[in-house]
């Protein structure tokens, strides 16, 4: 005899209950109504680990490489997204975010949705543009300290990098309820004119809206040098139980100042300082991969670490915890699956790790 969840599982597949624009479910049991729980395409890890390793140690050519397949995704049509809007696989990655992040931000959940995010992501990259080389991360504690400019970061690269920043005069906010959108005009400093991106147009955000806009970038020193150093990460580290670390990384509203999550969009900022529509940037994904390099360098550091996770997973109910089983929802991106299957980089369906 089938259990009642496997049950409850098998019935959920096959409902096609998705409604885009519609806000996520509050919780468990209507995820399974609202998507469906997908079961992962488990990859087999004897074939080898796929490597994700900082942006500076790849070459022009595979820098260059990783840089055609973003713009692949952002020529490649939406197929489902939350935001009808959305006319971009790459702006369906940004729609999805808008749509569920107060329910992923501030809470148990936020590091594990985020892995299973960027992995999406990656997959998106690699099975529908045929990327095959590292996914790569921005090790930002290399590009802050004494005789350093963050601006100079090889990121910002014109060339074989993401371009720079935004130029003052080039793009004008729409007027909208700041508050409801979190969208904060002076880190909205203009247009990135060069680089590979120059010509990018996004249709959805700033924030919650929905606009036709260029990608807008205000980089903040003074952010970057204040929490993206290599003290914030030797601090978060040292974290005692994920509790401490999953709030020391991610910062406010929990901590009274920011952290690195917090300090990196700032740092950047433009698209990327905003809570709801920060993945209309590309370097959106570099950062979250260095968080997720910085989480599963304190899980490996104790086997106990590995499985380890704790928080509140509503904000509506705060004594709801999270638990290994919560599912982590990526709607039109891809399977939906549990903490559980997320925890580990180096097992199925992962199959990845940071060098």
């Amino acid at each position: 005899m089938f259990s009642p969840t496997t049950i409850l599982f098998a019935l959920a597949f096959f409902v096609n209950s998705f409604v885009a624009a519609s806000p996520p479910p509050s919780n468990e049991a209507q995820a399974l109504k609202y998507y469906g729980y997908r079961q992962e395409n488990r990859f087999n890890c004897s074939m080898g680990l796929q490597q994700r390793r900082e942006w500076r140690t790849l070459s022009n050519p595979e820098k260059a490489d990783y840089i055609s397949a973003v713009k692949c995704l952002q020529a490649h049509p939406s197929r489902d997204p939350a935001i009808p809007e959305a006319r971009t696989r790459f702006d369906e990655f940004q729609a999805h975010h808008i749509m569920i992040a107060d329910k992923v931000h501030n809470l148990g959940q936020f590091l594990p949705w985020h892995r299973h995010y960027l992995r999406s992501y990656e997959k998106a990259l690699r099975n529908e543009c045929g990327y095959n080389g590292s996914f790569p991360y921005w090790d930002w504690t290399q590009d802050v300290g004494p005789n350093k400019t963050f601006a100079d970061s090889p990121v910002y690269d014109p060339v074989h990098g993401f371009g720079g920043n935004g130029a003052i005069g080039t793009y004008t906010l729409p007027q909208a309820n700041d508050t409801d959108n979190r969208i904060f005009p002076e880190a909205f400093r203009g247009c990135v004119v060069d680089g590979p991106f120059a010509n990018l147009t996004l249709s959805v955000g700033p924030g919650k809206l929905v606009t036709t806009h260029c990608l807008t970038r205000g980089d903040n020193e003074d952010a970057a040098r204040k929490y993206l150093n290599a003290a914030a990460e030797a601090n978060v580290t040292r974290s005692a139980n994920f509790e401490v670390f999953r709030v020391e990384i991610e910062g406010e509203p929990v901590t009274s100042d920011h952290r690195m999550h917090d300090g990196g969009h700032d740092a950047i900022g433009g698209e990327m300082s905003n809570f709801y529509s920060s993945p209309g940037e590309p370097l959106f994904y570099l950062h979250h991969a260095n968080l997720d390099r910085i989480w599963w360098k304190w899980q490996s550091s104790a086997p106990s670490r590995v499985y380890e996770i704790s928080g509140p997973s509503s904000k509506e109910d705060p004594s709801e915890q999270v638990t290994l089983d919560f599912i982590l929802l990526m709607g039109s991106l891809g399977p939906s699956v549990t903490i559980r299957d997320v925890m580990d980089i180096h097992a199925e369906p992962n199959c990845y790790t940071y060098v």
